[in-house]
């Protein structure tokens, strides 16, 4: 079993919305900090959001305002909630646990999302 399962993908027009899910395990859930990473066809790969906390979650500029990262903790899973979207915002997407615990430095298979103008 992938520690890490991402779905939710998909190919959507300028301005629309979709939402991000990615299934872990509850052993990572508890002591890793979950984070969203894209990466764009020729560019290097960027963090996208960062839970530090449940109640304390960063997002990259580009993305503030539009993105919103949720952990629902009864089903271990990550959510990546994107509205607003734009054509730069095209990118594989990947969900990853990080942390110094064993049980972190985990990583998504990746779901690929398309943007269309």
């Amino acid at each position: 079993q992938a520690p890490l399962v991402e779905s939710g993908g998909g190919t959507v027009q300028a301005g629309g919305s979709l939402k991000l899910s990615c299934r872990a395990s509850p052993n990572v859930i508890n002591f890793c900090r979950m984070n969203w990473y894209r990466e764009a066809p020729g560019k290097n790969r960027e963090l996208v959001s960062s839970i530090i906390s449940l109640g304390h979650i960063i997002y990259d500029e580009s993305v503030k305002g539009r993105f919103i990262s949720s952990l629902d903790i009864p089903t271990s899973t990550l959510y990546l909630q994107m509205n607003s979207l734009k054509t730069d915002d095209t990118a594989l997407y990947y969900c990853a646990a990080i942390g110094d615990d064993y049980r972190c430095d985990k990583w998504g298979q990746g779901t690929r999302v398309t943007v269309s103008s």
